[in-house]
């Protein structure tokens, strides 16, 4: 009797699971099509891209220039001035997209971007201080952003800690960092030399405008290293979302997959920081819109990471352009995309009564 009532119960259970199987199948597919879509559309920004400019340069020649087949000065406008900063900019925006997934995905909220929550923040107050009172540039900046972001990231994972984190918590204590961390930017700014202040105001804003070759070859040595680790400490955070339970339930380890995301997560924005500053609002828009185009069940690592690339080219390229004669912070030109998104999700969170 009782092996009959199994072999029924198995039978009726087998439709869920193809059921399951299926969807998960659409699901990956989907992620698929859009994330080629994406690349592609990257690398079609990053083509017009390359032949803007007060030299403008035909895209047979930006093409000569790659192979190595133009002429000196047009290699020298695409090889030394133009890709450098069309690289590093794709680069910085995939790790902050990244960054921005994950962290959101562990926490469970879609403030939990590392902008929002101090994260580069503490980047800001120590960039701000290294360059306007020791007057430090190039890699050693980078070296010490690197620290200060890594820094910032362990006070707020240690003072949201109550066995475990609550990504409310995480989310509010990493607000009050970045009060904190701006206070400390406005006593800097204040007492510094008004020359270094402009310097300094112009990285805190975020730019591309003077890309260090050594911090460009850091920043794409951490991006081959961290971004395959990405996706490996991202599997879990599917179980992980169901709750710590369930997670335990299926394997999953919850506090080290906690740990082990944010830390990647935080090193991804640091050496993206430490190139180009505290860009505000790319990683905070890359994860949900990425989620809205490939369904609000996925995680969407890839998608966020090819959005965040492709927002901090294409806001690159209105920083330049978009006033004849002035070449703008990119960070600008996110904020001002940025920051209705942020007012939209504030009154969204306040009407439904939930963060996400």
């Amino acid at each position: 009797m009782t092996g009959g009532r199994s072999s029924v119960i198995a039978g009726s259970a087998r439709p869920l699971v193809a059921a399951v199987r299926a969807d998960r199948r659409a699901g990956r597919s989907r992620i698929v099509r859009v994330s080629v879509v994406l690349a592609v559309a990257v690398v079609v920004v990053a083509a017009v891209s390359l032949t803007l400019g007060a030299a403008s340069v035909a895209p047979l020649d930006v093409l000569a220039a790659l192979v190595g087949r133009a002429d000196r000065l047009t290699s020298f406008v695409i090889l030394d001035l133009r890709l450098p900063r069309l690289v590093a900019g794709a680069l910085v925006g995939a790790c902050l997209g990244l960054s921005g997934a994950l962290i959101q995905s562990v926490a469970r909220n879609p403030l939990a971007s590392p902008d929002i929550i101090g994260i580069t923040a503490g980047a800001s107050a120590t960039g701000s201080i290294a360059l306007i009172w020791f007057g430090l540039t190039g890699l050693a900046l980078s070296g010490i952003v690197l620290a200060g972001t890594l820094a910032a990231a362990a006070v707020i994972y240690a003072l949201a800690w109550r066995r475990g984190v609550s990504g409310y918590r995480f989310v509010l204590i990493g607000i009050g960092i970045a009060a904190f961390c701006g206070g400390i930017v406005s006593y800097v700014l204040t007492r510094g030399d008004i020359s270094d202040v402009q310097q300094a105001l112009v990285w805190i804003t975020g730019s591309l405008n003077s890309v260090d070759p050594s911090a460009l070859l850091v920043l794409a040595v951490g991006t081959v290293v961290l971004v395959p680790c990405a996706l490996a400490v991202g599997r879990p955070l599917g179980a992980l979302s169901l709750g710590d339970d369930l997670a335990a339930g299926l394997g999953v380890r919850p506090e080290p997959t906690r740990l082990a995301v944010v830390a990647v997560a935080v090193a991804l924005a640091a050496i993206a920081v430490a190139v180009a500053g505290p860009v505000s609002f790319v990683a905070f828009l890359a994860a949900p819109i990425a989620r809205r185009l490939v369904g609000r069940g996925s995680l969407a690592l890839v998608p966020s990471a090819l959005l965040g690339a492709l927002i901090l080219v294409v806001s690159d390229i209105a920083a330049q352009f978009a006033i004849p004669g002035v070449v703008l912070p990119v960070g600008v030109v996110t904020g001002i995309v940025g920051a209705p998104y942020l007012l939209w999700l504030l009154a969204r969170t306040n009407s439904v009564g939930r963060g996400g």
